[in-house]
């Protein structure tokens, strides 16, 4: 984790004192339903939530001095809180295993990061449908291959951007459902030691439902599935920033980051004004993206259980949530703040002398009894005309001028194929598809 690309609260899920927390939680919670089921003395558990009220400070410096001894984090949890609640704590983690505590306790921090990054996804989510309906019908060019195709509208563009972040929106809620799962099952799995009910007990507690099947760990496909979705949001954040970053290149400067006053674009260059913000997202997706592969490589582990997955977990864990949402809540400021130039769209339109309406031309004539590889070829001749001019020729005013163009259709006919207006009569349609 870098603190220059972290927020607090979901920083704050995978603090170790946080996580000591949540150990503590299912630990009390299962030593509760033993209880309940005569396995324990109830007062167990009592002395674990008697202590557990009183608010203590967790010491994580304690609990590192006594795992630096036993070379095992759980058992050095259970005994620094042994030393603190005293002779009842004995009665902790029966039944249990190491990995009932650790993948139960990754899976609400998981499920907690997945509530911070879906409210992240519905900022953006905002913000992209006001701006979307702010420019519903400003007119731009719309590019394939980076060429110059025909007129959209920049509205259309955030819209479209909008519905692919509302289908992630609703994977990360699968995914989240996925992942949320608690294992409470004994070594290997069978709950040879332990009662089914204290897991579904704890399960409930926490939030979560009962993992069917536990291997001793919680199956690896679910987290592997976790982390792919963030990827997939990742490269989703990519695509918009990409935009971005195009739209600012001089050369088009239809739409720009927002630069704030007193911002330097560079230390050489004082009329710099550079898409840092969008630089910056697309390299935080390559790290997000990067971290789902080794969540796959975890899915095989050896037998009922290995650790090979534990190390790549503490790193993907909180590095992914950790950036992912970082990155969300910088790109919904940069939709906020995002400068838009209309004008600048226009004359973008207008620079290649009416190309982008060449296919209109071409429908109209073989509409008038053109072949269909005839119209091409009388429409393309001229368009090559204007291409090679750099658009300082007009496409309507070489059309008039040919005899065969104007054989199958008039002057009137051909200057109503250059209505702009026409490429915009479905914007409505789709804009209701879109935010409903």
């Amino acid at each position: 984790m870098v603190p220059r690309y972290a927020r607090p609260a979901m920083t704050a899920l995978w603090e170790p004192e946080a996580k000591y927390r949540i150990w503590f939680e299912i630990e009390a919670h299962a030593t509760e339903k033993l209880g309940e089921l005569g396995v324990v003395p109830k007062s167990a558990a009592k002395a674990l939530w008697d202590w557990w009220a009183t608010n203590p400070a967790i010491d994580v410096a304690a609990i590192d001095a006594i795992e630096a001894v036993t070379k095992h984090d759980v058992i050095a949890f259970l005994t620094w809180v042994a030393e603190q609640v005293g002779e009842e704590a004995r009665f902790m983690h029966q039944g249990m295993t190491s990995s009932d505590v650790l993948d139960t306790t990754l899976a609400v921090q998981l499920a907690r990061a997945s509530d911070i990054l879906i409210a992240d996804l519905d900022a953006l989510l905002a913000a992209l449908k006001a701006r979307a309906f702010e420019h519903r019908y400003t007119p731009t060019i719309g590019r394939s291959h980076g060429i110059h195709a025909e007129p959209v509208t920049f509205g259309l563009k955030l819209a479209q951007a909008y519905a692919e972040f509302d289908r992630c929106r609703a994977r990360l809620v699968a995914a989240r459902a996925e992942i949320a799962t608690c294992a409470i099952s004994g070594a290997v799995g069978t709950f040879a030691n332990i009662d089914p009910a204290v897991e579904a007990h704890v399960a409930e507690k926490l939030g979560l439902r009962v993992e069917p099947v536990s291997t001793q760990v919680i199956p690896r496909d679910r987290h592997a599935m976790f982390f792919a979705t963030l990827a997939v949001i990742a490269g989703s954040i990519e695509r918009l920033a990409v935009e971005i970053r195009h739209l600012q290149r001089t050369e088009v400067l239809e739409a720009e980051e927002y630069f704030a006053p007193g911002q330097k674009g560079s230390s050489a260059m004082p009329h710099k004004r550079n898409p840092v913000l969008t630089e910056n997202l697309t390299g935080l997706a390559r790290m997000v993206r990067a971290y789902a592969l080794p969540a796959l490589e975890n899915v095989a582990l050896w037998h009922e259980r290995d650790i090979s997955h534990s190390s790549v977990e503490r790193f993907i864990g909180p590095d992914a949530t950790i950036t992912l949402d970082f990155a969300l809540a910088r790109l919904t400021g940069v939709i906020e703040k995002l400068l838009v130039y209309p004008e600048r769209m226009q004359q973008n339109l207008d620079a290649m002398g009416g190309l982008v309406h060449s296919q209109r031309v071409l429908l109209a004539l073989t509409q008038a009894g053109v072949s269909r590889e005839g119209a091409y070829a009388l429409v393309q001749r001229n368009a090559m005309k204007v291409w090679e001019s750099g658009g300082r020729l007009k496409l309507l005013d070489l059309l008039k001028a040919d005899g065969e163009v104007t054989a199958a259709l008039s002057p009137e006919e051909l200057e109503a194929l250059f209505d702009l207006g026409y490429h915009f009569k479905h914007v409505d349609t789709i804009f209701a598809r879109v935010f409903g």
